[in-house]
């Protein structure tokens, strides 16, 4: 059976948001631009869009209006059912996965018929279960961002998703932009983690000094699926600064890979020691001496040990260390004083494994 969740991990969510500035050829340019980058460092991402269908998004008596910030810059950069579309398909075509915020239901409809194998729903929209609903319906994996939230608006909608078996990922976000570092609360992706065990733990950032640190605490920290806004400059165009330019998101891929590089396996096992690290500690290993003569049909004993043995570096290949002597070990042969004591110089059970004497005569100098 597939891990519902596998489609999130490792996720990296590019937001062109409303950067295209209502021209389709941008938006293309920049969903080819973004996308070499994302080919270039090979990891899985989605870059997303914002669906807003302005016919019942917007109020009829303040389609016009300048006044109201969201809407302006809503009506304003709007694109056509048909550009949107192109832009899914530019996205499809150059080998990342084409994703979408709706932010009503009409535009939910639009996610579907467009065929999206995922769909975001923004901080804003945590509670709004209108649209939450109309999501759900569509049974497809949900990237959710709980940037102001509550923590029962948040208990209730992953409960929600869950509760209808549908796949869905948690962004740790903070809704300012931009944020200051002291801002990040990068902790709470400890809490998220232990809170929500079964789901992918993501990060939603809008910093701008650094695109190295918050992502590779983040990745040490659990989590698993990433976001930022990106945009491409423009003569004349005031670029917000919390936004990505490509370079900026080479930095940010290439800090994943270093993060992974470093923080290795599994954090729920016990990690394979390798030969390597086996090899240098065994050079460290105390090996057994023989203080003074030893005849051949000797037992060994704890109360006798410090009598006639005594532990010294170096370890010689096949001999015993303070690993292997236990009590009761029979001579078989004679040892003189400062000799080491080799495994066939002994009769005991782990003296006739082979593999054990294979790995002592394979260590030490």
């Amino acid at each position: 059976m597939s891990n519902p969740n596998q489609i999130f991990d490792g996720l990296f969510v590019l937001e062109l948001a409303n950067n295209h500035l209502g021209d389709v050829n941008r938006g293309l340019k920049m969903i080819e631009e973004f996308s070499q980058v994302v080919r270039f460092n090979n990891v899985k991402a989605s870059i997303k869009l914002q669906f807003r269908d302005i016919d019942s998004f917007v109020h009829p008596e303040y389609k016009e209006s300048k006044d109201v910030k969201y809407i302006k810059k809503t009506t304003e950069k709007k694109l056509t059912k048909g550009e949107y579309k192109a832009l899914v398909d530019k996205i499809v075509q150059t080998g990342c996965i084409p994703m979408s915020t709706p932010f009503d239901e009409a535009s939910v409809d639009l996610c579907q018929e467009f065929n999206l194998p995922i769909i975001k729903i923004a901080s804003s929209d945590i509670n709004d279960w209108p649209l939450i609903e109309r999501i759900a319906k569509t049974k497809k994996p949900v990237i959710l961002s709980n940037g102001g939230s509550s923590l029962k608006d948040q208990d209730d909608v992953v409960s929600f998703f869950l509760n209808r078996d549908i796949p869905i990922a948690l962004n740790h976000c903070v809704s300012l932009y931009p944020s200051e570092d002291s801002e990040l609360e990068l902790n709470q992706i400890d809490f998220l983690k232990n809170r929500y065990p079964d789901i992918v733990i993501g990060q939603s950032t809008h910093e701008y000094h650094d695109w190295t640190n918050s992502m590779m605490i983040a990745y040490a920290k659990g989590a698993r699926t990433f976001e930022r806004h990106i945009d491409s400059p423009k003569e004349g165009y005031d670029m917000q600064i919390y936004n990505s330019t490509s370079d900026k998101i080479d930095i940010w891929f290439k800090a994943y890979h270093k993060a992974v590089e470093m923080c290795g396996g599994s954090s729920n096992q016990k990690r394979v020691v390798s030969d390597r690290e086996v090899k240098y500690l065994d050079a460290l290993v105390r090996g057994v001496y023989a203080r003074k003569d030893i005849p051949a049909g000797f037992v060994v004993t704890q109360a006798e040990f410090d009598e006639y043995f005594y532990l010294a570096v170096p370890l010689h290949k096949g001999q015993l260390s303070v690993r292997e002597v236990k009590n009761g070990e029979v001579f078989i042969s004679e040892v003189k004083k400062d000799q080491k004591i080799l495994i066939d110089y002994i009769d005991s059970p782990y003296a006739k494994i082979d593999s054990l004497k294979k790995l002592i005569y394979s260590r030490g100098i």
